[in-house]
């Protein structure tokens, strides 16, 4: 199994997590999404993931699977336990919510094309930039702030879930990116809970064989 990962995607980090969560091993192959015009722009990486974004996870009998939520959603199915979803309906849905905050509100108006496209196509300056991105994660983190359980280790329960592995993700990125996450005492007191776990730690961008 190999999963096609750049050491700074948020999202590739999400499975980076789900993986040493389910204790699954995958051989990591760097793709540089800036350096020679952006390597999952080759024709060879889009023929296995024609949308050019990370992460990829290829199979061992070729099978190709992209998007990091519909990975998630296949290891879940490959290996239940440790589950990131809970059984509940109602719960369930409750973490995928959050989760969904993360990877369908905030992740794709921040990711590096769109913001590009904000200054190729509307003149957006680095400071514009930074603006957008930190708005789009505080108006997502306000709400996640309400949305989590506040009397529980993780988001949802005693153990991390989806919503976690989202949440963590993120927060590397808003502090990549200077957001005031003192407004969230709750959401960086869940971080802090999961990057005490190896498996979580394990996969940060800064411990990434490809990290600049």
């Amino acid at each position: 199994m190999k999963l096609y990962t750049y050491w700074r995607s948020t999202a590739a980090y999400r499975v980076r997590i789900a993986l040493n969560l389910k204790g699954i091993n995958a051989d990591l192959e760097s793709v540089h999404l800036v350096k020679d015009g952006g390597q999952q722009h080759s024709p060879a990486y889009v023929e296995m993931n024609p949308a050019h974004l990370v992460p990829t996870l290829v199979l061992y009998d070729g099978t190709v699977l992209t998007q990091s939520l519909a990975i998630i959603d296949y290891l879940e199915a490959l290996q239940p336990d440790p589950a990131l979803l809970p059984p509940d309906p109602v719960e369930r849905a409750h973490v995928l919510a959050a989760a969904h905050v993360v990877a369908m509100d905030i992740h794709p108006v921040n990711n590096l094309r769109v913001v590009a496209h904000l200054g190729d196509t509307f003149g957006a300056g680095p400071k514009d930039k930074k603006a957008w991105m930190c708005h789009w994660m505080d108006r997502g983190f306000a709400a996640l702030e309400q949305m989590v359980r506040k009397d529980t280790r993780f988001s949802f329960g005693d153990k991390p879930t989806l919503a976690d592995i989202c949440l963590v993700a993120q927060y590397y990125n808003a502090r990549r990116w200077g957001v005031d996450l003192t407004p969230y005492p709750r959401l960086t007191e869940i971080e802090e809970t999961c990057l005490a776990l190896p498996a979580f730690a394990d996969a940060r961008p800064e411990a990434q064989p490809d990290a600049e």
